[in-house]
């Protein structure tokens, strides 16, 4: 039997979301066998600071790569958003998985029918801050770090009267009942890859007993995404999202969130284009933001 060693966060949601990628193995890999190295990153470790604070990039993905170069792994598995947008040649990413419910959720106190408007909304991303502006103009709006569950014990501990959480860690974790609203994709665009897992791995070995685990459609997706986020330079603290969706055999949507942050302004835009060429149309999108293309 070969063994694989596939490193993980050891958050509860990073252990559910690695376990998905070890059971396809161990179920549909036949002469291959699965276990879970979990490792704590520099993201999970510092958590008095907001992420674009803590001053460095892949703050959840840097000790993963280090276990996985000095081959103490064979692979990795991140929620894609996490993923910085310069991967190491030597660790590419393989491959993604099919795409969870990539919306953005507001997820209310125990016992609670609606948010009061009074108590903070628990955040920790620039993008989600920027939107909620938006949708709640009058709240207090106040950081929130640590994993989903720390996040729901302040929640209902009375730290917070709502919190936004990604409607997939939820799911995944068993907790969809938590949610309150469901923010659609023009009000709250996603961050890049939100709800897609990815498989990092290493460059001399090979992965192909997971072709089959692999997902067309959101690998598309991902990759538009990711051109868009990475023409603009952006990483998890740049206050800008970006969604795509397959529309048919042909064509794909991509929908962004730009600020401008000379102006002070925030603005969406969104465009079709070929679905064979999803890196092209995220590009595109990201000029049209930057007045680089003719609408």
């Amino acid at each position: 039997m070969r063994k694989i060693r596939i490193g993980t966060r050891r958050s509860r949601l990073a252990c559910i979301q690695a376990e998905i990628v070890a059971e396809y193995i161990r179920s549909r890999c036949g002469g291959y066998e699965a276990r879970l190295v979990k490792l704590t990153t520099t993201g999970d470790r510092i958590l008095s600071k907001k992420l674009d604070e803590i001053g460095e990039k892949g703050v959840f993905v840097k000790e993963l790569d280090i276990a996985l170069r000095n081959g103490e792994t064979e692979l990795s598995v991140h929620s894609l958003k996490d993923m910085p947008m310069e991967v190491p040649k030597d660790l590419p990413i393989i491959g993604f998985s099919a795409r969870e419910d990539a919306r953005d959720v507001l997820v209310l106190p125990r016992g609670t029918a609606a948010y009061d408007g009074r108590s903070p909304i628990g955040c920790s991303s620039n993008r989600r801050i920027l939107q909620l502006k938006e949708l709640y103009p009058d709240a207090e709006i106040k950081t929130v770090r640590g994993n989903v569950l720390t996040r729901l014990d302040k929640l209902d501990g009375g730290e917070y009267g709502a919190l936004v959480l990604a409607a997939a860690g939820l799911k995944r974790l068993g907790l969809a009942g938590r949610i309150g609203r469901y923010f659609t994709v023009e009000e709250m665009i996603p961050a890049a890859g939100q709800g897609i897992l990815c498989v990092q791995g290493r460059k001399d070995l090979s992965y192909d007993f997971l072709e089959g685990f692999f997902d067309a459609d959101a690998a598309a997706c991902a990759r538009c995404e990711r051109a868009y986020m990475a023409y603009l330079n952006g990483g998890c603290s740049l206050p800008g999202g970006v969604y795509a969706e397959i529309l048919d055999e042909k064509r794909m949507k991509a929908m962004g969130l730009y600020y401008d942050a000379g102006i002070g302004t925030a603005r969406k835009m969104c465009v079709t284009g070929d679905r064979d060429m999803p890196e092209a149309l995220g590009t595109l999108l990201a000029r049209k933001m930057l007045g680089k293309e003719n609408i």
